[in-house]
Order: structure tokens, then sequence, then C-alpha cells
């Protein structure tokens, strides 16, 4: 049996994520300190203790996703599964980061710092209200690229994330992401909505912030990853530390290719994917996109035991 490590993105933050990991093992308590020390600031406390809206803003989201994680892969390498126990890892989005913390390619510091950076850049390149997110349930992915095209009218709409085969999120100007929604119900889409998002991200309005992850990434050692990190801009497996850092760049201004990375693993045989950290979003898109593979979402103590018994089952 071959399995993949995989990460979620934005949107699964909750309070009080990874407090249980944290109480039962020193290991993934040592996580949260060790990014806390990192920013300079209490995150834990945040995640823990904090607002819902304060911890879902963009730049305090993504390094606390992070964290969760990493508490989460510590957690099992505590009860003896390592990393290495999967073929492939991936992530959603920032996932691509907490991926690259598990499989060694970036210190847990580095990572932290690297995603408040890059939480703040995106929000920054954007004003608030100028950009949005909408996703369209429904529609295949060349559909709702049609979509986008046909909304952008002169501004920017594209499709984002390919989250699975009925779901796409595009990405751009509020005014063309609204119209893109109008189109997709015209085109038959089941649902087309706005997200909750601060900012329109994987579109062409996120070069401000890809300029600033260029000069962030490029600050920072990476080694050659213990696992192959199937990335989001290409839906294929990569080892190469250069490659890794430039494709982190793209994948700001680019789409996130989640469907077709999940049947890329599939195909290349892996029957059993573990989804590391905050919910279970992935697991939901991983069922629809390829059936016969099972599903496992890893996220408390509890599911340690169950994930570790099942292991040696």
């Amino acid at each position: 049996m071959s399995r993949a490590f995989v990460f979620p993105g934005q949107g699964a933050q909750s309070i009080g994520m990874g407090k249980a990991l944290a109480d039962a093992y020193p290991a993934a308590k040592a996580v949260f300190d060790e990014v806390d020390e990192a920013l300079g600031e209490k995150l834990s406390t945040l995640i823990w203790e904090g607002e819902q809206d304060e911890l879902t803003l963009t730049q305090n989201a993504q390094p606390a996703l992070m964290a969760t994680s990493l508490a989460a892969v510590k957690a099992l390498e505590a009860e003896g599964v390592g990393v290495d126990a999967a073929s492939f890892v991936a992530g959603h989005s920032l996932g691509e980061y907490s991926a690259l913390a598990a499989v060694g390619t970036l210190s847990i510091a580095d990572t932290a710092r690297l995603l408040r950076t890059r939480g703040k850049a995106m929000q920054d390149a954007v004003p608030v209200g100028v950009g949005a997110m909408a996703a369209l349930l429904g529609l295949d992915f060349e559909t709702a690229a049609e979509v986008a095209a046909e909304a952008a009218q002169g501004q920017v709409c594209q499709a984002a994330n390919d989250n699975d085969p009925a779901q796409v999120v595009v990405s751009g100007h509020k005014e063309a992401v609204e119209r893109a929604i109008e189109i997709a119900k015209e085109k038959g889409a089941r649902r087309a909505v706005l997200l909750p998002v601060s900012a329109p991200f994987h579109c062409e309005l996120m070069q401000p912030a890809a300029e600033a992850m260029a000069q962030a990434l490029a600050e920072v050692d990476m080694e050659r990853p213990s696992v192959p990190l199937v990335a989001n801009v290409r839906a294929t497996a990569i080892s190469d530390p250069a490659t890794i850092r430039s494709l982190l760049v793209e994948q700001v201004t680019g789409s996130v290719r989640w469907r077709e990375s999940v049947a890329w693993m599939a195909d290349e045989g892996v029957t059993e994917i573990w989804e590391i950290g905050a919910g279970k979003a992935l697991s939901g898109m991983i069922r629809r996109i390829a059936k016969q593979v099972t599903c496992r979402a890893v996220g408390t103590p509890d599911d340690v035991k169950a994930a570790i018994e099942a292991l040696n089952g």
C-alpha cells in the first residue's frame, strides 16, 4: 500500500486547533513554542484562546495552520511513524509550506516567518474590497475557465483553485468575479457563491506578493525533501530545491491544481491519503477525485492513535 500525506490550506482554521496535540505530546507543544519564538509573539495563545476573526486574518491563519499540521506530524513521529511512511507529500496552497517543513526542506522557524510574510504580502497586494473569490459548484475546470475568461472584460478573472471535479474557485477583481457568478449560473452551475476571503488569491493581482515571496525565499536555506513534493502548479512530484523555490513563487499567482495532483498520486499507486492537521476539507475533495483512495484525517490525539493502529493492524 502506498500512501501520501497532504496538508490543508486556508479556511481550515478554528480556535483551539492543535491544543489537544500540544497537551498530549511534548514534541507537538515544541512546534507551537518554536513558531511563537520565530514570530516574536504568542501565536499559540491566539490559536487556542483568541477570536476566530483574528485567527482568520491571512497573516495569522497561514502560520497557525502550518503549526497545527507540524504538531500532528510530530505526534505521529512520537508514536513511531515518520513522514517517510508516505511516498509523496502535497499541500493545498499554504499547505505546500507545511508539507515542505514536514519533509525537512524548510525549518519550522523559517516556514513560520515565510508564511507570515506571505500572508501579509497577499493581504497587502490588493486593497480590501477590490478583489474577490467565488466557488463555482457543478462545473468542470474547462467550463469554469471559460466562465472566468468571459467574465474578465478587461479586468482580472482567473480559475484559481481546481479543487475537485465539480468545484472550481475563480479569483480576480470583485466586479469580474460577480459577473462570473452570473455567467456560471447561466452555464448550469449548481451553485456559485462569493467566498469569505480577504483577498483574491492565486491570480495575477497577487503579483506584488509573488515578488515579495521571491525575495523572502531567496534568503532561506532549502534542503532536498526526504519525500517528493507534488507541487500545486505542476501536479507532479519534484525534489530539486531550486525548482521548489521557483514554484513557490509561481504558486502565489498560479492555479492550485489540486484535482490533477490527487489524480496523479492515484495514478502513481497511492491508495491511502492522510490529511495532516486541521479539518477534513481535503478528504472530501479527494473522495470526489479518486474514489478508490481511502482518506484519513489526522488532527487530534485520537486520530493519531487510530492511524497508528490501522498502520500496525
